[in-house]
């Protein structure tokens, strides 16, 4: 009996995994909130579901009970978040929060499975973070001047990356951890979020090409103080975040081409420059002929994915914990092995559902600032992942960069939440801006009802606006 039900559970979680994916791809077929809320009920009843297929599974290899009392405690935080959300801001974007508790469970899933202790803390982590996105929104609602201080996000941002580098702890060679009270934290992790702000808050105020010449030498600064703590993943994301804001702030194609060609150059540099790059292209290039040493995590991995087939070992069925630090840098392969191809490719669905959601919200706000700030977060989260993926299935070389929400690691997590938690600050000023449009339209509409249509050109802009939204 016991098997039939470790196989239910297991195809079971795949299969409503795919379902969730498709679900979160249907909600852009309204574009009102409003209209997609039988997506969003369908989608936390899923998530339900597909939390306890991962834990009957664990329950049913192991025999302890301890597991459902967990994944019990766990659906109730994640579902009263989603419920709590909506109650506080009924603007909010429902989409976004459903895939952060859901990227949240399975993380708890495959970590309790890989290490019950690492998945305790980070439980803890993720509890506190989401008591924290709970108060950003209004937050960041209310604080009119954030666009005015840019000047103070690169300050602050650039002295807490060299404060790492001269002081911070050494880990796996690259100056990146600073310790408080016996307390661990990733510092670029945090400024990542104050690199974005710096970058839309100048962009939005930049106007001559000795402004942009400017933020491009204090972007600059932050990558080549990443680069000295030999923390590459981190100073590449925030090269490509920065071009990607630069064009998406100016809409100018020529920025993509400079970037492609000085991250070109930049990459020869670093491999002439840095030992540890040199041994992880090698790795990436011929893993099986250096699988004793520099290829045994990439060859691992492989293995790792290779044998998961479409629904996975099962939790408990694998041996996902043979590629060293899994549960950070491979946690997506250990998901392939235990749970399945379907699974992890619905997962990387959702990861794409959550940033083309960012850049369609990003698209509909007029606030400059906001616009690129929103489009930055998206570029941001759908990078990282993109970097942990490539290196795990061998498509880029290894960067040691974890997957949002989902990777072992409390910076990364309560980072990335804090990042979703400013965009849903955005979403309200776009609700706001939506509902100034109406007035206006409004207004117009009562002042003159015969206004020629060459006169127009304001009310058409207003009532297109109008048109994307209920009133």
């Amino acid at each position: 009996m016991s098997l039939y039900l470790t196989e239910a559970a297991r195809i079971g979680g795949g299969v409503l995994m795919a379902v969730y994916a498709l679900l979160s791809f249907l909600v852009f077929i309204y574009r009102t909130e409003k209209k997609r809320m039988v997506f969003y009920v369908l989608q936390a009843i899923t998530m339900v579901l597909i939390q306890f297929c991962l834990f009957m599974q664990m329950l049913i290899k192991t025999g302890d009970m301890r597991y459902m009392f967990f994944f019990a405690f766990q659906a109730i935080v994640l579902i009263a978040t989603i419920v709590m959300h909506k109650l506080i801001y009924p603007d909010g974007n429902m989409l976004i929060m459903n895939n952060i508790c859901l990227l949240l469970m399975v993380s708890m899933a495959i970590l309790t499975r890989l290490s019950g202790n690492r998945a305790i803390r980070q439980f803890i982590v993720v509890a506190l973070s989401l008591i924290l996105a709970l108060c950003i929104p209004a937050i960041v609602h209310r604080l009119t001047f954030l666009r005015d201080i840019w000047w103070i996000y690169a300050t602050v941002g650039i002295a807490m990356l060299a404060f790492v580098l001269i002081l911070g702890r050494a880990v796996n060679g690259s100056n990146i951890n600073y310790s408080v009270g016996g307390l661990s934290f990733q510092p670029s992790e945090f400024v990542k979020i104050l690199f974005v702000f710096f970058v839309a808050a100048s962009l939005a105020k930049a106007e001559k090409l000795t402004q942009i010449l400017g933020i491009c030498v204090l972007a600059a600064l932050h990558v080549i103080i990443l680069v000295f703590s030999r923390d590459l993943g981190a100073g590449l994301i925030y090269y490509v975040v920065f071009f990607f804001m630069l064009y998406i702030a100016r809409d100018r194609l020529e920025y993509l081409f400079i970037c492609a060609v000085m991250g070109t150059m930049a990459c020869l540099l670093a491999y002439r420059m840095f030992t540890h790059v040199r041994t992880r292209v090698a790795a990436f290039i011929d893993p099986w002929s250096k699988i004793d040493g520099a290829g045994y995590q990439v060859a691992q991995s492989l293995f790792g994915i290779s044998v998961g087939g479409p629904f996975g070992l099962g939790l408990y069925g694998g041996a996902p914990d043979a590629i060293p630090f899994a549960e950070q840098d491979f946690i997506f392969s250990a998901i392939c092995e235990e749970l399945g191809i379907v699974f992890a490719v619905s997962l990387l669905a959702i990861c794409l559902s959550t940033c083309l959601m960012m850049l369609w919200v990003s698209e509909r706000i007029r606030d400059p600032f906001y616009r690129t700030l929103c489009s930055g977060f998206a570029v941001v989260y759908i990078f990282q992942v993109f970097l942990t993926v490539g290196g795990g299935v061998k498509f880029i070389p290894l960067t040691g960069v974890t997957l949002p929400l989902v990777s072992y690691g409390g910076s990364s997590v309560l980072s990335t939440i804090i990042m979703f938690g400013i965009f849903q600050g955005a979403v309200l000023i776009r609700a706001d801006e939506h509902r100034d449009a109406a007035r206006r339209l409004k207004h117009r509409l009562i002042k003159d009802k015969n206004r020629p249509s060459s006169e127009t050109d304001d009310e058409d802009t207003d009532a297109e606006e109008f048109s994307d939204e209920e009133e």
